[in-house]
């Protein structure tokens, strides 16, 4: 009898003991489950908090005063054969070549950019066309950089015969600093849209990704459309001096930028 005593109370401490050593490993777990659940909780923050990239662009209007003039004058003759249209024209030519020169400078370059000897013809309805005469075009380029010899300079080439102005521009021989400043500005631009966007996400600039040119556009040479439109009908018998009005130079500058931005509490 006493010894059925005994087992059953050794039954009672083995069941004590592993009803608590279940309520342990409940606890355990329960413990896992929280912390888990905080990871989580701590993960989802570091995402609403975290990171995120904007992308902006700026752009960029730098004016700079021209420091070299292009003109282009041609001598232009017309005669029943072409030869006396080409010894006609070759004649003319040469003296305003040497005017050009003369009145250029020694700095300035003088070369043939463009000729042409070309039949002329007469068109009547439902018959060949019939040649009438010749015509022989001599085109010369002059570039220079004193800018005020450049209404002497077409003074010049229509006295000594030429009958045609093509054409007038002014434009910047070295570029390279005005277009730099064009593209540091557009840079800075950029830059300060991304801070503008990253304080009002509640954030701050965290670093530059990505830097790219979206476009750097060279100058736009200026251009005298009245040089070109009137030739030598404008002028006088007093011969009247050209004159001459120099503009600036629009040279434009466009960057695309992707920042990242630290989201803060």
């Amino acid at each position: 009898m006493r010894r059925s005593r005994l087992m059953s109370a050794a039954c009672v401490a083995v069941l004590s003991l592993m009803s608590v050593a279940q309520q342990q490993a409940s606890a355990q777990q329960q413990q896992q489950v929280a912390a888990g659940a905080t990871v989580e909780q701590k993960a989802g923050a570091a995402v609403a908090f975290g990171t995120t990239r904007v992308v902006v662009s700026g752009d960029a209007l730098v004016q700079a005063r021209p420091d070299t003039a292009m003109i282009s004058v041609a001598v232009v003759t017309q005669a029943q054969t072409a030869l006396a249209a080409q010894q006609e024209n070759a004649r003319r030519s040469e003296t305003m070549v040497r005017a050009l020169k003369a009145a250029a400078g020694a700095g300035a370059e003088v070369e043939t950019s463009g000729y042409s000897l070309q039949p002329q013809y007469t068109y009547r309805e439902n018959q060949t066309p019939l040649i009438r005469g010749y015509e022989a075009r001599n085109t010369v380029a002059v570039t220079l950089g004193d800018l005020s010899k450049v209404g002497p300079v077409i003074d010049a080439a229509t006295a000594a015969g030429a009958n045609n102005i093509d054409s007038l521009s002014f434009t910047l021989r070295r570029d390279e600093p005005a277009r730099d400043q064009a593209l540091a500005a557009a840079t800075r631009e950029a830059l300060r849209k991304a801070q503008v966007m990253a304080v009002a996400l509640g954030g701050r600039v965290g670093r530059i990704v990505e830097v790219q040119e979206a476009s750097a556009g060279r100058p736009v040479p200026i251009y005298d459309q009245r040089a070109a439109r009137g030739g030598i009908a404008g002028k006088t018998m007093e011969m009247a001096q050209t004159p001459v009005e120099i503009g600036t130079l629009d040279i434009r500058a466009q960057v695309q930028l992707v920042a990242e931005i630290n989201m803060e509490r």
